[in-house]
């Protein structure tokens, strides 16, 4: 694993991130975290893990505001830049690897703005690990509307017990996108956690979605 930095537009200073590449690696994933903890949240640590495991390289990264240890997240643009400037990075740290770009909640969802705003160079599919349809308990699907400018294929690992974006709504606001599978975890809520009752852990949800990502991914190449 490989500590680097990487500069930002707009931004006065650098941003951190996490190179992750293993052996004999056909993609990397720019992996975006999200609003409430940064790159070395426990969750992006034991996401690349497994994804490592599967033979895919990522690039952790962090957005401005985390880096500089402010609280709330930075606005849309600055967040759209720095998804920008790491898809960037990846490609000059990984050039033979197909390139995928996603993120944990507002780190997918910034990346598919950027993605519909202006085609990310070299992207071929977008992942997100919990997309946050809306917050708990209030309703909307306004921050989906963009998707339907998103032309690449789009991957989206959901929790069933996610409040930010309950099955049913969910599918119903993906049904009509041809670019868009769903991968359903049982019982796993938006942190990917689940019941000790479900007689399943953690580590094997992290697990079946990160196989899910891999099949997804070589299917793009293929």
């Amino acid at each position: 694993m490989d500590l680097i930095q990487f500069d930002v537009e707009g931004v006065d200073h650098p941003v951190g991130a996490l190179f992750v590449r293993p052996a004999h690696a056909s993609h990397i994933l720019v992996f975006a975290h999200g609003a409430g903890a940064g790159m070395d949240h426990a969750f992006m640590k034991a996401a690349a893990e497994a994804l490592a495991h599967r033979g895919i390289a990522t690039l952790r990264y962090n957005f401005p505001f985390m880096e500089t240890g402010r609280r709330f997240p930075d606005r849309a643009p600055r967040l759209v830049a720095t998804v920008r400037a790491a898809v960037a990075q990846a490609a000059r740290l990984a050039p033979t690897l197909s390139i995928l770009a996603g993120g944990k909640s507002m780190g997918g969802r910034m990346t598919s703005l950027a993605q519909a705003d202006s085609p990310l160079p070299g992207v071929r599919g977008l992942v997100f690990f919990g997309f946050p349809l809306h917050p708990p308990r209030k309703p909307g699907v306004e921050r989906a509307h963009h998707l339907a400018g998103v032309a690449v294929p789009m991957l989206f690992l959901q929790g069933t017990r996610d409040g930010f974006a309950p099955q049913e709504r969910l599918s119903s606001v993906l049904h009509p996108l041809g670019t868009a599978s769903v991968r359903w975890l049982e019982g796993a809520d938006h942190g990917f956690h689940v019941l000790k009752r479900s007689g399943r852990t953690d580590e094997e949800v992290l697990g079946e979605a990160a196989e899910g990502l891999c099949v997804w991914a070589d299917g793009l190449i293929d």
